[in-house]
């Protein structure tokens, strides 16, 4: 019914963290993983390698690419190689709790239009950031903040807990995550390379989405914690801020969304963004 997709890039602490996540809490814990690394040098190649068969995973490995595909540009070789009917897209920096991925797929059949079904999130409060809807920011010391603090089964108590109380959709999107069919997927043409390797990437997405009629739904029966950018912001690496790479793709990406759309986007009461035509 589903293939698992992660890209990631030099985040191997996290990835192996998110991997066995799935692998112990899925519902369909033994379908396909497609995982694609790029440009990694921190051992992560390898890692995957020696650990194909424990966790049954197919590889795509790109040790030296030029011209970078980024988080976008992974997804969409993902998806490419994708052969089921739908397709479940985490990160690098997730760990997933108990059946996570039936609780998305029992969802996404109540409905009879292009969805796409994404996760209640939890995160650590990395950039003093305000609740927003769809995710609870914690305090850094709830579950811990880093690969090596974590405590999951704390947080796997706790995720259970709040899906028992909460029952609730709201219409919104959370990053290129969650489940939607490959038919879909295919239909609008997943992400825009012209965003890579990082940032904007998603809004773009959203946006040609919902100009095509697509709706999204984000349900608190199925919930994530999100290390908080770890794949992209690179945090260890710099002294807990973000990165100048990111910065910088932050920028750039900015600016070819004003070339390609012709305005910022515009946002409703769930911060998802509207379409503006």
């Amino acid at each position: 019914m589903i293939t698992f997709c992660i890209s990631t890039y030099n985040n191997l602490n996290y990835l192996k963290l998110a991997v066995s996540s799935v692998r112990k809490n899925s519902y369909y814990k033994d379908a396909p993983f497609i995982i694609h690394a790029e440009n990694c040098t921190d051992g992560t190649n390898e890692w995957l390698d020696s650990n194909k068969d424990l966790y049954n995973l197919s590889l795509i490995i790109e040790p030296d690419n030029k011209i970078v595909r980024g988080i976008g540009g992974g997804m969409n070789i993902c998806a490419e190689n994708v052969k089921t009917k739908y397709i479940m897209f985490l990160h690098s920096d997730f760990y997933v709790t108990e059946n996570w991925d039936i609780s998305c797929l029992n969802e996404l059949e109540k409905y009879n239009k292009p969805t796409w079904v994404f996760s209640h999130r939890v995160e650590p409060d990395m950039f003093n950031s305000p609740q927003r809807p769809g995710t609870v920011i914690v305090p850094k010391n709830y579950f811990g903040a880093y690969y090596n603090d974590f405590n999951s089964d704390s947080f796997e108590e706790w995720a259970k807990e709040f899906s028992e109380m909460n029952k609730f959709t709201i219409p919104k999107a959370e990053g290129v995550s969650g489940l939607i069919s490959k038919e879909d997927w295919d239909r609008i043409g997943g992400n825009d390379p012209i965003f890579s390797p990082t940032s904007w990437e998603d809004m773009d997405l959203f946006l040609r989405m919902l100009q095509h009629d697509y709706q999204f739904i984000l349900t608190s029966e199925s919930v994530v914690w999100h290390f908080g950018a770890r794949g992209s912001h690179r945090l260890e690496e710099n002294g807990g801020q973000t990165s100048e790479r990111q910065r910088q793709a932050e920028d750039i990406n900015m600016k070819k969304w004003l070339k390609k759309w012709k305005r910022l986007p515009i946002f409703d009461e769930y911060q998802m963004i509207k379409d503006f035509r």
